[in-house]
């Protein structure tokens, strides 16, 4: 055999092992995933959980109104399987740039003396509030059926700072296009007899862990008042959009708005629900093909507990859609869901997900 033909076989070989290592990293990253945007979509997934099973359910809605339980409206995964609480609270579902499904959610069982899961009230001495856990779990998937999951301990995380942190709840996530990184943001009270206030991290890529010590995001301006449940949504104009809760009398849903992802300064005093009682656990989604955008949120003042629902086209004025099945927005096959959070997802994905838990009942 000739010398350049030995050398032209080496350059081929070395070429298509370059190739298939870029194309390793590439699924390994997710960049082999096509990015998917708002006309791929043609249906909504709701992901709540409830209090009789500190479990994880989901339902799919194809036209944004009218939602239906998959699995028959049992759990898709029991919270004695993922968390060191055996117990899940707050799921909520975020769908990243590179295609791949996020959910973080509390690791928390408020029930775990009464379902003989631990002799004491909570985990801890009462002295460090209501709760008092100190874990996150945070779970990853490309199909939305085949899930990995992992429990976070912030407390060990970061002792320096939240070793003595009397909570952390309600974790959610988003992409951080200035850091390039999902930032997970969630309540805190740093310690026993604190304040509530909102923090946020950044996740390492896997999805197994926070890489940085928590930073405030905001605390109320009244040093008297506590805040909790954070959830940010992206404004067409490239601000953020974050509603909350503050701990009032009645406690309910407030806004900001930023142009930056980490940070909210500019303090809205009225609450956008409407609602004589209290209600945490705001939502925001955007309806597909249309420029409205729902704040969903948790009417748990009332019995049994409900969702309620305002719409908004400016960010400024909230139009009210009424609750589940007193308003145009339906609960078909279930009652009583728990903080939760929306995500669009295409026909496809929706009629795998159904079809699958019909299948696996």
């Amino acid at each position: 055999m000739k010398k350049n033909s030995i050398s032209q076989i080496s350059v081929s070989i070395t070429a298509r092992f370059a190739v298939v290592m870029l194309l390793m990293m590439a699924t390994a990253t997710g960049w082999s995933k096509r990015q998917i945007t708002e006309k791929d979509m043609g249906a909504y997934l709701f992901t709540f959980f409830n209090d009789a099973t500190h479990s994880l359910f989901m339902a799919v809605s194809y036209d944004g109104y009218t939602f239906t339980a998959v699995n028959n409206c049992e759990p898709v995964i029991s919270g004695d399987s993922i968390a060191d609480q055996r117990g899940i609270r707050d799921p909520h579902i975020y769908r990243a740039p590179n295609g791949r499904f996020y959910i973080a959610m509390t690791d928390l069982h408020i029930y775990g003396k009464e379902k003989g899961l631990r002799t004491t009230k909570w985990e801890r001495d009462e002295k460090y509030g209501w709760g008092n856990n100190r874990g996150l779990v945070l779970m990853k998937s490309d199909d939305l059926i085949h899930w990995t999951h992992t429990e976070v301990r912030i407390d060990k995380l970061f002792p320096k700072q939240f070793g003595e942190l009397g909570c952390a709840w309600a974790p959610e996530t988003i992409w951080d296009p200035a850091v390039g990184k999902l930032m997970v943001y969630f309540t805190i009270r740093q310690h026993a007899g604190g304040r509530t206030k909102l923090y946020y991290s950044y996740a390492n890529d896997d999805f197994t862990s926070l890489e940085t010590e928590p930073k405030l995001l905001f605390e109320y301006p009244d040093e008297k008042i506590q805040v909790l449940d954070a959830d940010i949504c992206p404004m067409p104009d490239g601000r953020y959009f974050m509603t909350y809760v503050a701990q009032e009398n009645p406690g309910g849903i407030k806004y900001m708005i930023s142009d930056k992802i980490n940070s909210f300064s500019d303090y809205v005093h009225e609450q956008i629900d409407g609602e004589k009682g209290s209600c945490e656990a705001p939502n925001t989604w955007k309806r597909i093909g249309e420029d409205k955008w729902v704040v969903m949120y948790d009417i748990f003042s009332i019995n049994p507990h409900n969702f309620g629902f305002v719409e908004t086209t400016d960010f400024k004025t909230f139009k009210p859609l009424g609750r589940f099945n007193e308003g145009v927005m339906k609960a078909t096959n279930f009652v009583s869901p728990k903080h939760g959070s929306v995500i669009q997802i295409t026909k496809k994905e929706a009629k795998k997900l159904e079809k699958y838990w019909r299948n696996n009942k």
